[in-house]
């Protein structure tokens, strides 16, 4: 039998050369870190490209449908990035009667929409912008039927809250697009159940506060400082409107300051990355929401991808410019009205998908109060035993503008913390007093007059500088997630 043919040899590699003759190469190790690394990555991207669908697919079928978009005819063009209107509402049916009295939720539910926020995604999936809503601004809807009698409505003027209980999602969406030309790609609905759910499956959420936040109406209670809030306690932070003068606007602040901070949690804690906790984050936000029928799986993967480059630095928050503040309207009542040059630019911003802050003004060394203090009149009272304090606070106040008596008197009695007491007819101007003395106490006193009361209190510290908000003159306030963060 003939010897089979052996195979050619196997050409050899030339040596690669060594910087020191004599010595052979050494092949450097890639440290374990370095390769676990690598390996973990891997693991990640093939789980949320491949394994991320298995897991999240299904989800979206206990999602509340809601046709937000039918028969929508002369929309606005659509622009660049992904636009999503957030509407928050009062449903509370699936929280228990002892976190309803915990959390002073009592009360039946009137599915309004106490928030409205248009979310924009940029379309490098690098930026998110959000821009609030005042639930309490001047409007003009398009014509539509109304959703309960069925009667065909002609355009009309109304508060925005206003547009969900005459025509729901659909007309809310509508208004929202008639007013600002911003193209909404798709709508989500959120509850209380979902917002506490959320929170609670992320683990808690920081935030801060220089100030003193405390509540009646919600049982809100936050000493200075920095705060892990649970779901319950979350939605007293979001909702209460009566921790300053600001009410709704001071609200929104709030809310965007938390809407930050969450962020910052979901892109700390690893969520985004693991598809097993973005499937749980996940079925607890769908649980309780209501949603286009456009927003799938697809979609919520699309998010949940995008937001992995998100960061504090990378969001920003706004709300739209105000350029009258109590604009009041026959048959509907005190609105806001905003100002049409400035709000045009945050929308204009949107549709062009760029930044809101590209092109704002440095913020001003005043706070923005609604009423000028040289028009209001205060009395100041020394509610402590430290001698001279009320004279301290009645030259402070009068430097800063205020119609001061110059004759501070001793309190009847001590207090904790400083209090502006009023007449409940005189309330804006409280406000922009309680704005010039941070962490004060508002309370009314119906009979008290036009004169304002301020009882000194030892928490005493500054006054702060305030002006009456001029329309001609600011701008709205821009601020990135990073800037209301805590540090």
């Amino acid at each position: 039998m003939p010897t089979p043919p052996r195979p050619p040899a196997r050409p050899q590699r030339p040596p690669t050369p060594s910087r020191r003759p004599g010595r052979m190469p050494v092949r450097r190790k890639r440290p374990r870190w370095a390769m676990r690394a690598a390996t973990t990555l891997s693991v990640v991207v093939l789980a949320a490209a491949g394994i991320g669908h298995s897991l999240v697919a299904g989800l979206d079928s206990g999602i509340d449908r809601v046709d937000a978009f039918k028969d929508m005819k002369n929309r606005p063009r659509a622009g660049h990035g992904m636009n999503v209107l957030l509407v928050g509402t009062d449903g509370r049916e699936k929280i228990s009667r002892a976190e309803r009295r915990r959390y002073r939720l009592g009360g039946e539910p009137c599915h309004c929409t106490d928030t409205i926020m248009i979310v924009h995604i940029s379309a490098d999936r690098e930026r998110v912008s959000v821009v609030s809503l005042p639930r309490d601004s001047f409007v003009e809807t398009p014509a539509h039927i109304d959703r309960t009698t069925g009667k065909r409505h002609a355009g009309h003027p109304l508060k925005i809250n206003a547009a969900y209980a005459e025509g729901g999602p659909q007309l809310t969406v509508r208004t929202v697009e008639h007013m600002t030309r911003v193209k909404i790609d798709h709508y989500l609905e959120v509850d209380f159940t979902s917002f506490m759910k959320t929170v609670d499956v992320l683990g808690g959420v920081r935030i801060c506060t220089a100030e003193p936040l405390k509540d009646t109406y919600t049982g809100l209670d936050l000493p200075a400082g920095t705060h892990t809030l649970n779901g319950g306690a979350a939605l007293q932070y979001v909702r209460s409107r009566h921790v300053d003068t600001a009410s709704d606007l001071g609200r929104m602040k709030r809310q965007q300051r938390f809407l930050a901070a969450l962020v910052d949690r979901a892109s700390s804690s690893g969520v985004l990355l693991n598809p097993l906790r973005f499937r749980d984050v996940a079925r607890a936000v769908l649980g309780s929401v209501r949603a286009d029928r456009g927003f799938g799986t697809d979609e919520l993967l699309d998010l949940g991808r995008a937001m992995r480059n998100f960061s504090p630095s990378s969001s920003e928050f706004t709300t739209v410019p105000i350029g009258q503040v109590g604009y009041a309207v026959r048959g509907i009542g005190s609105t806001l009205k905003w100002d049409p040059a400035r709000s045009e630019r945050v929308f204009r911003a949107l549709r062009d998908d760029r930044q809101l802050s590209a092109g704002t003004r440095p913020r001003s060394p005043f706070t923005r109060v609604e009423v000028a203090p040289e028009q209001i009149r205060v009395q100041v009272e020394n509610g402590t035993t430290t001698s001279g304090l009320g004279r301290r606070v009645d030259t402070a106040l009068a430097a800063t503008g205020f119609r001061t008596t110059g004759r501070p008197v001793t309190a009847d009695h001590t207090v904790k913390r400083t209090v502006v007491a009023h007449d409940p007819r005189w309330d804006r101007s409280a406000g922009s007093l309680a704005a010039a003395l941070p962490g004060s106490e508002l309370r009314a006193v119906p009979g008290l007059g036009p004169t304002l009361k301020v009882i000194a209190g030892p928490d005493f510290r500054t006054v702060r500088k305030v002006r009456a908000e001029d329309p001609d003159q600011a701008e709205s306030t821009v601020v990135r997630g990073d800037e209301v963060g805590c540090r």
